[in-house]
């Protein structure tokens, strides 16, 4: 039988953190504390169970775990949520945060403050969480305890004492688990007799089906019960419910304050929806708890089959991993490259490479991913355009697809999104930080000194100018240590294009991009270039365009494969090899009218390696 705790003996906390900070391994050393694992059972990042993210060395997916710990003869249950640390995957911070009355703020004393620390700590003040700050690696001999404090209080505001230890050796941890129960609060004692659970998380598990991870707010939830989705409006029944001890816990009912999980009996993936509200069908809510958003995605892709047979199983997998990363959408679309795909909108590039390595390795796929843009805004001047039913009233439409890019002269204005970066650099790397945001159309906001060796900008960037290599050339100029963070800030008038590149006088809609005037040459010589190389030569000449606005500005020709046809001729007249070769020149003066040129695979594979 399981044990029922009072209100006051939970606490519900998670760990925010910039990445590589050390929560995943702040998570094993209170797991092994609170003899959760068994220490034979014991290993690095335990609860880091996928895959991709042993591997990478990071948190991908939000997990949650149950532990008790004895203190002053009182059995405490602690329900932790560890959280990612990269900026993709905020919104996994924020359904987090939802499900908490507190925090543990972790903080590397040798980095001091990072750009993910301050958007972390920020989305747990806005929630009115109790903030509890940790200085982890104080083993390390440059680790600077007292500087890392002094930058918690002025910039953050946090004045709250914090709590030095060392997640790698120990030391410290058991004095954290003391201040988790006296300065974390309890879950607040709901006067609301009706369920109300909020569902921070889901998964789908082929036997099962769809397996919820729900806090319950107030009510109860009990095995049997007939439960209806708010938003949704989709009902069911609750099967199985418990609680999340690294196993699944049946349990009879989930009490207000408790944190566990349910199994509806439904695999219906499309009515399931991460941050939505439980409540019970005989007793509905009039209001569902806070912390449901529809997700707006930043970076959008072309996926797509290698095997054009393998397009159902790609749609099924979708629907399968929409369940455990609610922040992607997707739909349908084809091209006549490549044939019928799924056009995706991540959260950012992380979010799509990771993406992409789990529906090949969980669903053992093999797939194309075409070059990754953003979402325009485009206000047209001619009637059809604005009667698209896409656009807003005032004749906007979005535009995330380069193929579905208008033409010129039908485009009054066009406007891209904008984001507010956050970066954190040391002194000495600042010009060449500054020339890199130059060179991305970057806009000086603010900038301040955390310490006298390190430096806070504040700039407002193209969002399109983030998602190819900027991420990539900060590290490099800054030798790894810059870190980054950003947020949308809405759309801005920007001078903008469309590049085509047409194959044999016919446009490649998979090799159409949306990028800056200014840089409309330099890239569409270099594409003409490589195709160049990478196209195999015809019987006929086959010439290679880039155009922009009905103008062509580079090109490139594949001289023409030539047959020697007067092979067979071993002497004669001469007027016998002339008509042989008027013969030829007319047979490929045909075959240049008719003649297709398929791009291949491994052509088309490199360009888009070229630009991602």
């Amino acid at each position: 039988m399981v044990r029922r705790y009072m209100d006051s003996l939970i606490r519900n906390f998670s760990i925010i953190a910039h990445i590589d900070h050390g929560k995943s391994t702040l998570a094993d050393r209170l797991l092994e504390l609170t003899e959760t694992v068994p220490k034979r059972q014991m290993r690095e990042q335990v609860l880091d169970q996928m895959e991709l993210e042993r591997e990478r060395g990071i948190t991908i997916k939000a997990k949650a775990v149950r532990m008790r710990y004895r203190y002053q003869n009182r059995t405490y249950l602690l329900n932790l949520i560890d959280t990612p640390g990269h900026v993709d995957f905020s919104y996994e911070v924020s359904r987090a945060l939802r499900a908490c009355e507190g925090v543990l703020l972790v903080v590397d004393a040798s980095q001091g403050v990072e750009a993910q620390t301050l958007s972390n700590a920020h989305l747990a003040q806005e929630a009115g969480l109790a903030i509890l700050p940790v200085l982890n690696k104080m083993d390390l001999p440059q680790a600077d305890l007292e500087g890392t404090q002094k930058q918690l209080e002025e910039v953050l505001g946090i004045h709250a004492k914090p709590l030095a230890l060392s997640a790698k050796d120990g030391r410290g941890v058991p004095e954290l688990l003391e201040a988790i129960l006296q300065r974390i609060p309890p879950p607040k004692q709901s006067s609301q007799a009706e369920l109300a659970a909020l569902v921070f998380d889901s998964f789908y598990d082929p036997y099962r089906g769809v397996v919820l991870l729900v806090r319950v707010f107030s009510g109860s939830l009990r095995t049997g019960m007939a439960i209806r989705f708010f938003s949704s409006g989709f009902k069911a029944f609750a099967q199985e419910l418990g609680y999340l001890e690294l196993k699944f816990t049946p349990a009879e009912s989930l009490q207000a304050g408790e944190v566990g999980y349910v199994i509806a009996g439904t695999k219906d993936m499309h009515q399931i929806r991460v941050g939505d509200t439980l409540m019970d069908v005989h007793c509905p809510l009039r209001t569902p708890l806070p912390g449901y958003q529809e997700l707006k995605p930043f970076v959008f892709a072309g996926f797509y089959p290698v095997n054009p047979g393998d397009y159902e199983n790609l749609r099924s997998a979708f629907q399968k991993l929409h369940l455990s990363d609610a922040s992607f959408v997707y739909q349908t679309e084809s091209s006549r490259a490549l044939g019928f795909g799924f056009r995706v909108g991540f959260l950012g590039l992380l979010h799509m490479e990771i993406t992409k390595e789990r529906l090949e390795r969980e669903f053992h796929l093999s797939l194309i991913a075409t070059s990754p843009n953003v979402s325009y805004r485009v206000k047209s001047r001619t009637p059809r355009l604005r009667a698209d039913p896409h656009a807003s009233p005032s004749g906007w439409t979005q535009v995330d697809n380069p193929a579905e890019f208008p033409p010129h002269g039908e485009i009054e204005e066009v406007q891209e999104p904008y984001v507010r970066a956050l970066i954190v650099l040391a002194q000495s790397h600042l010009g060449a930080v500054l020339q890199l945001l130059k060179d991305h159309r970057g806009k000086h906001h603010s900038m301040r000194y955390l310490s006298p060796q390190r430096i806070l900008l504040e700039y407002e960037l193209p969002l399109a100018e983030m998602i190819l290599d900027f991420y990539d050339r900060l590290k490099s100029v800054s030798k790894g240590y810059a870190s980054l963070d950003y947020e949308p800030i809405g759309y801005q008038p920007g001078d903008l294009t469309r590049l085509e590149i047409l194959i044999h006088e016919e446009p490649v809609d998979a090799l159409s991009f949306i990028l800056p005037r200014e840089k409309a040459y330099l890239r569409a010589r270099e594409l003409v270039e490589k195709l160049k190389e990478l196209i195999p030569r015809q019987y006929f000449e086959v010439p290679i365009q880039g155009k922009i606005a009905g103008r062509v500005i580079a090109r490139e020709t594949i001289p023409a494969l030539r047959k020697d046809v007067l092979a067979k001729c071993y002497g004669g007249d001469v007027t016998r090899k002339r008509k042989l070769l008027e013969k030829q020149k007319e047979g490929r003066k045909r075959m240049k009218q008719v003649g297709k040129v398929e791009l291949p695979q491994e052509a088309f594979l490199a360009i888009l390696k070229l630009h991602t």
